[in-house]
């Protein structure tokens, strides 16, 4: 198992020529199994024995792979889909190979340098500090609870007598920030927006002042701002945000895990004026970074308030005590791959001038796009995009007709767009972030509509 005999050696013949076919050819749609239908196919796949390398190669490539969703085809336009380069695929095998740890200086030095170079792009685009720094991350939903558990730290240094703990944020916040609550043990105070959908400081300053005043004995110590949401790409008025937020000491959290990968293109980077007042803020290079799953840069402000909030102690640990960047230190894990190293080596790569040209195609497309659902006849543009999302709906249809649609879409082998909701109406919307898509892939979805 641990030797690389030949048999081996002509297994990893297959599995790369598959991972080059994979990366060279259009992707899949494909689509979900049932369980029945997959065991049927694939049966028992672990066995006392073994099934052998290619056997189990094989099961992937012919069943496996086709009970899934390819999310980097130019027609899934769901969720938030994922468009990686084919740098940043190709370096994922190079990182998988290397065995890596990504944890600690002593371990890791060179990835944890060349991870600290991407995220130190962030922050200059960001306009944070250069004592401002970071983490790769799973995901937006560890991103946000990881700096949300630092902005609690943090305030339970300055506050004593408080009884419960909350968080401010807006009607319209991701569902991680509710997670993150429920996990924390803390309360959430949710704010109305406004009548464009966005947080603003005003009602902020409000509603802060207000709680605080009916509640002595609980303390706001974060507010969270979202540039970009995930259902209509609305981003909140972050620098309104920011001010009412440092003017009351509370910490300042912006949610960018999907937009604000828009920094990127200088076309954009004036919609995200505030994020600079930001203590910390998250991004998914895995989103709209053209990065593979999975990967959140996390940036603090302050990185050693993060450190001391997360870092974790141990009589083996203390040797890492020395360390130049413990990445363990600054989030909620310590075991972690340098799941940052694709991005970088793709940014490395290319340079940043050909990543904001790939996010104005995306933003072109999506206008692109609205114009095209302007001119149907049974559509109607639920609002302008302001990124890269594009919402919808369709007259005369109810929910069960969107959902049939959807179904119906997926099964032909069309295109995969999910019912989504907005004020407690149905919508379609494209989340348009992969360069490959075309107006004629939208068109080709249209015309089902």
């Amino acid at each position: 198992m641990h030797e690389f005999d030949a048999e081996l050696d002509a297994l990893a013949d297959k599995i790369l020529e598959y991972s080059l076919v994979r990366l060279k050819k259009d992707p899949p749609l494909d689509g979900p199994w049932t369980y029945d239908d997959l065991y049927a196919e694939a049966g028992e796949t672990i066995t006392e024995d073994g099934i052998g390398g290619e056997r189990a190669l094989e099961l992937f490539e012919r069943v496996l792979a086709k009970a899934c969703i390819s999310t980097d085809h130019p027609r899934y336009l769901a969720f938030i889909p994922s468009a990686p380069s084919e740098s940043s695929n190709l370096f994922d095998l190079v990182v998988g190979a290397s065995a890596l740890y990504g944890g600690s200086w002593l371990e890791g030095a060179g990835a944890v340098f060349a991870e600290n170079q991407a995220l130190k792009w962030l922050i200059d685009l960001a306009g944070l500090p250069n004592s401002a720094g970071g983490v790769f991350v799973q995901g937006g939903t560890i991103g946000n609870l990881s700096a949300l558990v630092a902005a609690r730290h943090h305030a339970r240094g300055k506050y004593t007598n408080v009884d419960r703990w909350v968080i401010a944020c807006s009607s319209e916040a991701h569902s991680s920030i509710k997670s993150a609550a429920d996990v924390m043990d803390v309360e959430v105070l949710q704010i109305e927006t406004d009548s464009k959908h966005r947080l603003i400081g005003e009602r902020v300053a409000a509603s802060v002042d207000q709680f605080h005043a009916a509640n002595p004995k609980k303390r706001i110590f974060a507010v969270v701002a979202t540039a970009g949401t995930t259902n209509l790409g609305i981003i909140d008025d972050l620098e309104g945000i920011g001010k009412i937020s440092r003017d009351r000491g509370i910490w300042y959290h912006v949610d960018g895990a999907y937009g604000l990968a828009a920094l990127a293109s200088p076309k954009t980077k004036t919609l995200f004026a505030g994020v600079d007042l930001a203590d910390s803020f998250i991004v998914d290079p895995h989103k709209w970074l053209f990065a593979p799953f999975d990967a959140c840069a996390l940036i603090y402000r302050e990185p050693e308030i993060a450190r001391s909030a997360h870092t974790q102690k141990a009589n083996y640990l203390e040797t890492l005590e020395k360390g130049e960047w413990n990445p363990s230190d600054y989030a909620i894990h310590l075991t972690r791959r340098t799941r940052g190293l694709p991005f970088w080596f793709s940014l490395a790569a290319h340079g940043t001038k050909q990543y904001a040209a790939s996010m104005d195609k995306t933003m072109d497309l999506a206008r692109d796009a609205a114009a095209l659902i302007r001119e149907h006849p049974n559509l109607e543009l639920l609002m302008e995009p302001t990124l890269s999302i594009v919402a919808f709906t369709r007259r005369g249809w109810e929910f069960n007709d969107y959902q049939k649609w959807s179904d119906k879409l997926l099964n032909d082998q069309i295109g995969f767009v999910t019912p989504s909701s907005h004020e407690g109406q149905p919508i379609l919307r494209f989340a348009i972030v992969n360069p490959w898509t075309s107006i004629n892939d939208i068109k080709i979805i249209l015309e089902t509509l």
